[in-house]
């Protein structure tokens, strides 16, 4: 199957409120559990830079997982950030979770000597997957750990059908639509290989999760 790109911001307020008000949380704790399999060494307390929030779920599993980490979103959506940031007060974790926008690469980053750097689900959105992983080597302190997760490009339609038949059950007609267009526009293992050997990054490592995630994964010196 051919890479289809979707567009790079999820800035309708629809699209925002689908994704605020959706039940991810077995996907999302899922993916944050898989971390300190992956990266058996993290820091207690560390500076952590959290690229593509969104409304910030992800971001504050991380949190609670590990009370040491002080966080900084990065999201270019400002409907998704207005949301994230009711999140955050909600759950009582402002003082230790901070969401900023910045469209990548033109808007500065919060910060530079991050200890651990995350993203999820931001690589499939980019047209310039570069644009990530430049991203990740700018903010990064010497011995970061990088823990990027996303869906990954299915193999044909008939795999395509199933995965958004199976996962996409009765959430609503947005979010389906999406869910489609983000499979479409992932990338597959091979191809993120590919661009880790081109930002020099070669010490990251690519699994592949579950039937629709993998993770990129290591530390950098």
């Amino acid at each position: 199957m051919q890479r289809q790109p979707e567009p790079e911001l999820m800035d309708a307020a629809e699209q925002a409120a689908a994704y605020a008000s959706a039940d991810f949380s077995a996907p999302h704790q899922f993916l944050v559990d898989q971390i300190s399999r992956l990266l058996p060494v993290l820091p207690v307390a560390a500076r952590v830079l959290d690229l593509g929030c969104g409304p910030a779920d992800v971001s504050l599993r991380f949190a609670r997982a590990f009370p040491g980490w002080q966080i900084d979103g990065v999201d270019g959506a400002e409907a998704m950030l207005k949301l994230g940031r009711a999140q955050v007060a909600a759950a009582g974790l402002a003082a230790r979770v901070r969401l900023h926008r910045a469209l990548l690469p033109n808007d500065p980053l919060p910060g530079a000597g991050y200890q651990v750097i995350l993203s999820n689900s931001l690589l499939h959105h980019l047209h310039r997957p570069q644009v990530l992983w430049q991203a990740v080597r700018a903010a990064a302190a010497p011995g970061v750990a990088v823990y990027v997760t996303d869906l990954r490009r299915p193999a044909d339609e008939g795999s395509l059908r199933r995965l958004v038949d199976t996962y996409s059950g009765p959430e609503p007609a947005v979010l389906r639509r999406d869910f489609e267009a983000s499979l479409r526009a992932a990338f597959t293992p091979q191809e993120v290989h590919a661009q880790l050997g081109l930002a020099g990054l070669q010490e990251l490592a690519v699994r592949e999760l579950t039937d629709r995630h993998l993770a990129v994964f290591g530390y950098l010196r």
